[in-house]
């Protein structure tokens, strides 16, 4: 129980601790509103779930240990993420709270097609990110005991992790989404979809590196 307790804290530090996912979610939050925060969750959510079925199938351990394989994945994550900062560096168009609110009350292909997005951009990084897999075989295997089920434990930790982290970014959600009021601003917007994007160019960088 303690060190389930133990594992829990550490988690919990490595869902809080900003990063890719924090940064998505607010991006995309702010952009399109709560549904496509929502849905971005969503695709975080599945990109553990991804893992936590190659772990179990003994194929993380193989890619960890083989250089081309880590290196691929490492090196796709940080293309993806460089990507992402670009084209939110340099896009032209701004959001408007209105128009955030009238998609979010009148479901349309045009706000679909933001959901989609949101979910598949954060269902990539999550599968492209080779911090991820490290997470299953470095910190998880040291609260697994050898002697019980160990596809069992890991699917609990996985779980654990993954309730963790929804959690989290749902509340980040209604919060982002409280404080929007205060948010609309044009200036503000330029600047942090500038900021955003070079956050996540850096973050594609230090991944590559």
């Amino acid at each position: 129980m303690g060190s389930l307790l133990i594992y829990i804290s550490i988690a919990a530090m490595m869902v809080i601790i900003p990063g890719v996912d924090t940064m998505l979610l607010v991006k995309n939050t702010l952009a399109y509103g709560p549904k496509a925060g929502r849905f971005t969750v969503l695709g975080m959510a599945a990109g553990l779930s991804f893992w936590t079925l190659i772990a179990i199938l003994g194929l993380s351990v193989v890619i960890a240990k083989s250089v081309v394989l880590f290196s691929i994945i490492k090196y796709l994550g940080a293309a993806y993420l460089i990507y992402l900062g670009i084209r939110s560096f340099f896009t032209k168009s701004m959001f408007s709270l209105k128009e955030i609110q009238s998609q979010a009350n009148t479901p349309t292909k045009y706000s679909n097609q933001h959901n989609k997005s949101s979910f598949m951009q954060a269902l990539l990084s999550n599968v492209l990110n080779p911090k991820t897999v490290l997470v299953y075989i470095t910190i998880m295997p040291q609260f697994i005991d050898l002697n019980e089920n160990v596809n069992q434990q890991l699917i609990m930790l996985a779980l654990i992790l993954t309730l963790l982290a929804v959690c989290w970014f749902l509340t980040l959600v209604y919060v982002i989404d409280y404080a929007k009021r205060w948010l609309n601003n044009s200036k503000f917007q330029k600047v942090f979809q500038k900021s955003t994007g070079l956050i996540l160019i850096g973050f594609g960088i230090k991944t590559g590196i």
